[in-house]
């Protein structure tokens, strides 16, 4: 099964930077107040969402006691929803980049990623101009100290896995994103701890640009990184990491 491997560690380098930004617990607070606003239930054997979201938290080291506060303010009247986002940019050389956002101001994120685009380039599309370049796929992650391949491979796709590649550190397991939660449990209950389980913007194909185009679009990529209410970045430049 061909996979994204090359993508998920870029990915992965992306996340890393965050945490030094003190940006994930951040995200992580966003995400259990969307899931119990939009999942309507404090359940989470009954909010999928939710489920998700407190996973992630625990594999983060969020702690339990700001969890169970998190659900309990979002449950009041007095906490409103996030306004959850896509930005598609034309970045150098007809790289196309898509953010994901969460927000509580519209106005706020939209100048912030103008200023992103004039400072390091960039052009703010129509929604679907670059989507449609993507895949909105769950995705996975496996430590290889956790699992032996062929073992996880069978019950990754006895689960409903679509993919299944490995990196130097990881094994990736791409799914449907309705089956996201059904295949992480799946391989779970057989006992392989997951590292990461969420839904992603995977390029459908790479595009290869020269070393100064790269470094361009690299430069407008960290900065929108670096954007307060910006929780992912996604594109599809073909880079070093990115060669098979």
């Amino acid at each position: 099964m061909s996979g994204h491997s090359k993508w998920a560690n870029i990915k992965r380098r992306k996340e890393k930077s965050d945490a030094k930004k003190g940006k994930v617990f951040s995200r992580i607070s966003k995400e259990i107040i969307n899931a119990v606003k939009l999942g309507g239930s404090t359940d989470s054997k009954a909010n999928t969402r939710l489920r998700l979201a407190v996973a992630k938290a625990k594999a983060a080291n969020y702690p339990s006691d700001n969890i169970e506060r998190l659900i309990k303010k979002a449950s009041s009247g007095e906490q409103e929803a996030y306004h959850e986002m896509q930005y598609e940019l034309y970045g150098h050389g007809g790289v196309g980049i898509i953010l994901d956002i969460m927000t509580d101001n519209k106005n706020r994120i939209a100048t912030d990623i103008r200023i992103a685009t004039n400072k390091r380039g960039g052009t703010v599309t129509v929604p679907g101009a670059v989507a449609f370049n993507f895949d909105r796929k769950g995705v996975i992650l496996i430590s290889k100290h956790h699992a032996i391949e062929e073992e996880l491979f069978n019950a990754a796709i006895e689960a409903g896995a679509e993919d299944f590649s490995a990196d130097e550190e990881e094994y990736i397991i791409t799914t449907d994103p309705a089956q996201l939660f059904h295949v992480k449990e799946a391989i779970e209950k057989l006992g392989f701890p997951t590292d990461e389980a969420a839904i992603e913007m995977v390029p459908k194909t790479l595009i290869d640009v020269d070393e100064e185009t790269a470094n361009k679009n690299i430069a407008l990529i960290e900065w929108l990184e670096g954007i307060e209410d910006v929780d992912a970045v996604y594109h599809n430049m073909k880079t070093k990491e990115t060669v098979p």
